[in-house]
């Protein structure tokens, strides 16, 4: 209880700006729990530790046994991801972190312990030593309050630190932090996750940062090659494990976000907006990368965190979310629980197949007049053959998009001017405002799931330069 206690002073008292960087850590993830002031329930630490065959291979122990994670990244809906096979959670930041460590362990989770590291982006400046001691300070007695937690299979430490930055002395603040941890725990590995795989940052990671023990990657369509045959754009390179030993890191690796394909790799409408998957088509590619490029890898890959256990706004309020708001499951669910247990649910989301208007589809970038009719059809099938509820939301194209996952907020909805309605038909005529709009289906089916998709379009001239 002391410990806390002084934990508790030593976070109101630090420097504004390094308060600031801990405050940033859910970036719209789900919400930080804060610090529990009555301290954790539960004590005493399951050892994890790293272990290399000698044929170079890779395996995680936790406890002494071997331990592969099927993990998911956020904090809601846990007994639904101990039901779907899932045995560990990632958080971002020590908020989120300390908020869920007793429930994760009464459930039979592991955690992954979030740092949230200074963002050169966000403003944190490494020159500045007095953050960056201070940053450690804090980090060091979070481990210490924290360390001995039974839930704690890893310490997160940094996420996208890479993620536009021009300055090389956050890996030796990286480091300094991750020697600091291991002084005080010896019983969990460090781990520190980039935004995506570069050479570059590898060779870095492992020149100034040599006490990180586990690579962390938040990966989408680069995830796996092959995905192009599948469409008319996908990636066709290696996968990241074969891209992370040819860059020269040898040690275990986790796949720390993975999920539909990012807003940033697909086609883009005339006017430069993103054109999103269908939850069918997203459903697909987890499969697919989950097979071909996470568990392929049996001798560096310890495991994954599908992204994200929960639904947020980033680009779309859909585009990432294997909920919707309400904790509607999505197909994404089902494909996870087949993955990591060999078994479907009993009852499986609704596959929503295709999405057009005016009998074109959402790479055509539609254009229209104000007022004009526009037929939006959806076809969805469900698995079981219940009937299906269908509900359309118009959403102006949001503006407010930033990068790494920071939040954002969600356009406000538009009344749509129905003309007529039925099933997975809508017919309605444009909105009178000049400008991109995105049309919104939710198909639910009676026992808690939903399909999704969305179509762009605009209303007017679209602009002759992109908009993103």
């Amino acid at each position: 209880m002391k410990s806390v206690f002084f934990l508790l002073v030593f976070l109101l008292v630090l420097p504004a700006e390094a308060q600031v960087q801990e405050d940033r850590s859910t970036t719209d993830r789900p919400a930080s729990s804060g610090v529990i002031e009555d301290g954790p329930r539960f004590s005493g630490a399951i050892p994890v530790e790293l272990r290399q065959s000698d044929d170079g291979s890779w395996t995680l122990l936790r406890g002494g046994e071997p331990y592969y994670i099927r993990g998911v990244g956020g904090l809601t809906y846990l007994d639904r991801a101990v039901a779907a096979g899932a045995n560990s959670i990632r958080t971002w930041g020590a908020g989120e972190a300390i908020g869920v460590l007793d429930a994760a362990h009464e459930r039979g989770l592991s955690v992954v312990f979030g740092l949230w590291t200074g963002q050169e982006r966000q403003g944190f400046d490494y020159n500045d030593t007095k953050a960056v001691r201070a940053q450690l300070a804090q980090f060091r007695e979070v481990v210490r309050a924290y360390k001995d937690h039974p839930a704690i299979l890893m310490w997160g430490l940094g996420n996208e630190n890479d993620l536009f930055y021009t300055d090389f002395k956050v890996w030796d603040a990286l480091n300094d932090i991750a020697e600091a941890i291991k002084a005080e725990d010896p019983n969990h590995p460090i781990m520190h996750v980039t935004a995506g795989l570069d050479v570059a940052e590898v060779q870095l990671i492992m020149d100034r940062a040599p006490a990180i023990d586990v690579y962390g990657i938040n990966t989408y369509g680069e995830l796996v090659g092959g995905t192009s045959t599948l469409r008319s754009y996908g990636y066709e390179g290696p996968s990241v494990g074969v891209q992370l030993r040819r860059a020269g890191w040898d040690g275990p690796y986790v796949i720390a976000e993975w999920g539909p394909d990012g807003h940033w790799e697909v086609p883009k409408t005339s006017w430069g907006v993103p054109v999103e998957q269908t939850s069918h088509e997203k459903a697909q590619m987890y499969r697919i990368r989950y097979e071909r490029g996470i568990a392929a890898d049996t001798t560096h890959g310890i495991g994954s965190y599908a992204f994200l256990w929960g639904d947020k706004q980033e680009t779309t309020p859909t585009w990432y979310g294997i909920f919707t708001p309400g904790g509607y499951e999505t197909e994404v669910l089902d494909e996870l629980q087949y993955l990591w247990t060999g078994s479907y649910p009993d009852n499986r989301a609704p596959a929503l197949t295709a999405l057009t208007a005016n009998g074109r589809d959402r790479y055509t970038s539609l254009t229209t007049d104000e007022r004009e009719r526009l037929t939006f059809e959806a076809t969805v099938t469900d698995p079981e053959g219940a009937d299906l509820r269908y509900k359309w939301e118009l959403l102006p194209e949001s503006t407010d998009i930033r990068a790494g996952g920071d939040a954002e907020d969600r356009p406000d909805a538009i009344r749509i001017d129905t003309i007529r309605e039925k099933d997975g038909t809508l017919v309605m005529r444009a909105p009178r405002k000049e400008g991109p709009y995105r049309m919104f289906v939710y198909a639910y089916d009676d026992d808690g799931n939903v399909a999704t998709a969305n179509f762009p379009f605009y209303v007017g001239t679209p602009p002759t330069t992109a908009s993103r």
